[in-house]
């Protein structure tokens, strides 16, 4: 069975600026539709998107509330990488194909969360 997810960001602007943009993704008809949730060992974790017929456009992902663990995105094992937001969720859009990618923790992190769209 296909899963069609449509991607959707909302900025919301108050204060000085007053006003809301939506920026809308391509839908992807071919999704996997899944959410998973994962511990991510301290060190290197290489994810994997979802296969099995499905390609993933996108994955979001969300952190533990009060997450203090520093991530860094890496395209490979070694490479200098992203340091990311250890409070904010984030969205990575994916090329196709993407096979892996790297999530590296300064110490095991519970509780996150991997919206593959």
């Amino acid at each position: 069975m296909s899963v069609s997810v449509t991607r959707r960001t909302t900025l919301t602007y108050a204060g000085d600026v007053v006003g809301t943009e939506i920026i809308d993704a391509t839908e992807n008809l071919n999704s996997p539709g899944v959410v998973e949730f994962k511990t991510l060992a301290s060190g290197a974790n290489t994810i994997t998107p979802p296969t099995g017929g499905s390609v993933p456009k996108a994955v979001t992902i969300t952190l533990p509330v009060g997450n203090v663990i520093t991530v860094t995105l890496k395209g490979v094992t070694g490479d200098a990488g992203v340091l990311l937001s250890p409070l904010e969720p984030f969205t990575i859009t994916l090329g196709t194909p993407t096979t892996t990618f790297v999530l590296t923790v300064s110490a095991e992190l519970t509780g996150v969360r991997f919206f593959w769209t």
